[in-house]
């Protein structure tokens, strides 16, 4: 932190819990719908492949909008940035609350994804800038125990508002939750941060915008249209022409809108590919749970928010004891358990019958969630280290941007895997050709942890090499 801002302990502890407050209501909404899909469809008049933009959409939106808060970050004084970003959360819940209709729903997740993109980008370059080197794992701990375990848990609360009240309390809770954090914000936060009188730079800011939003639009694509099909090819080339001339930009610039060369630090990209990897299996899996509950076996929503709460449960306790962990050993251990145990519970699930009962795949989703606990913000925690304070800011951003498209490339693509599979198996399997489908995606799913378990080897081959 520059030497120019002084925080007390009192302080920094207040904004650390109306930061965890924020977070947690912010991330409620990335996966609570995803219980709520069949219902908000009918209830608007769209089909379920429709519906499952308000989920992809939302990823998709943040995406796009994380980059900027790279800049918004060191360009506005902390305290009124976060207080906007509290507010333009609170106004799309409000929208979605009253929402008559599907534009209307998307209209207002456009507006939670900003908000949210403001409120983690902010969230995490604010610990990682006012904690001590010594107490950093142990403080994203217990943030990564908010803002993880609040998507897990959030298809619980989701399912249960559906059966016992309607969709639209989901919006409410969200709603209350953000009011109260946007209260405390006016109380107890702060300008913790440095300021910078930087220009903005809307090329960039457009060529970040294409690139973000059609590489992740074509590639959700192409499992449900195909690789040749004209729109996911038009998208891929788009965002990939983009991507490019937004690399070429920000190599390029003096003051560059967002600090592409921090991918050169070896052990940063790392970090970033070990976490989009992760997050594309959580926001797969978060959506193929609820599948496997309501469509494959036919239990209610309720059911199915229940079979994910164990889960969430293990992470609870994980989390906060992995960030303790890394401050005393380091990251090596904790990634190679985690990335085996990724993968040993996507496997496990391919092995599922409808035979079995609901509470083996409830026992491979805690296994799951154990090494998401292991892995998210020690990984976090690890790679931003070697980036230098004054670029922390470019690198979480970066990171959230790369680890949300992979969210929203998993979401898609798995759940898109799962229905061609079951629709081409009907001839052959009958009746098991759903969960036939469901074994396929999670079958699929498990390259992911493998390439993870490929990546912490060479990660503690190298740290044992600098010992």
């Amino acid at each position: 932190m520059s030497g120019q801002i002084v925080i007390s302990d009192r302080k920094r502890t207040w904004i650390f819990i109306n930061i965890i407050i924020s977070c947690v209501g912010a991330t409620l909404l990335s996966t609570a719908l995803s219980t709520a899909l069949a219902p908000i469809s009918s209830d608007l008049g769209v089909s379920l492949t429709t519906g499952q933009w308000m989920v992809s959409g939302y990823s998709l939106a943040m995406a796009i909008i994380t980059p900027l808060t790279a800049f918004l970050i060191r360009r506005f004084h902390t305290k009124r940035l976060y207080i906007c970003g509290c507010a333009v959360f609170a106004t799309g819940l409000f929208i979605d609350l009253l929402a008559p209709g599907f534009f209307t729903m998307m209209v207002g997740r456009v507006f939670q994804a900003c908000g949210n993109g403001i409120l983690v980008s902010m969230a995490q370059t604010i610990l990682l800038t006012i904690y001590p080197e010594e107490r950093k794992g142990s403080v994203m701990g217990w943030y990564g125990l908010a803002v993880s375990v609040a998507p897990v848990i959030a298809p619980t609360i989701g399912g249960i508002l559906v059966d016992q009240i309607s969709w639209r309390a989901i919006f409410g809770l969200g709603l209350t939750v953000i009011l109260i954090s946007l209260i405390m914000a006016c109380i107890v936060f702060d300008n913790v941060l440095d300021v910078q009188k930087k220009k903005f730079d809307t090329m960039s800011f457009v060529f970040s915008s294409l690139a973000f939003g059609g590489i992740t639009l074509g590639v959700g694509n192409i499992v449900s249209l195909g690789i040749t099909d004209a729109a996911v090819l038009l998208s891929l080339v788009i965002g990939i022409l983009a991507a490019t001339a937004f690399i070429y930009r920000q190599c390029h610039l003096k003051d560059p809108f967002l600090d592409v060369l921090i991918l050169k630090v070896r052990q940063y990209a790392c970090g970033v590919a070990s976490v989009m990897l992760l997050y594309l299996v959580v926001m797969a899996s978060s959506v193929l749970m609820p599948l496997y509950v309501q469509s494959v076996m036919g239990y209610s929503a309720t059911i199915s928010g229940l079979v994910t709460l164990p889960g969430s449960l293990a992470m609870a306790v994980v989390s906060p004891l992995a960030g303790k962990l890394y401050d005393r050993i380091g990251i090596n251990k904790l990634f190679l358990l985690g990335a085996v145990c990724l993968f040993g519970s996507n496997l496990g699930m391919y092995f599922v019958t409808l035979e079995m009962p609901l509470v083996i795949a409830a026992l491979w989703n805690v296994v799951r969630y154990i090494a998401v606990g292991c892995l998210l913000m020690p990984l976090t925690t690890w790679c931003t280290s070697f980036v230098g304070e004054n670029r922390v800011a470019d690198a979480t951003s970066l990171l959230i941007a790369f680890r949300t498209i992979a969210g929203a490339i998993g979401s898609a693509v798995f759940v898109g895997i799962m229905t061609l599979i079951s629709e081409n198996s009907v001839s052959r399997f009958g009746t098991n050709a759903d969960i036939h489908g469901l074994n396929v995606a999670f079958l699929f799913l498990s390259a992911a942890p493998a390439v993870l378990i490929v990546l912490a080897i060479r990660v503690c081959k190298f740290q044992r090499k600098v010992l």
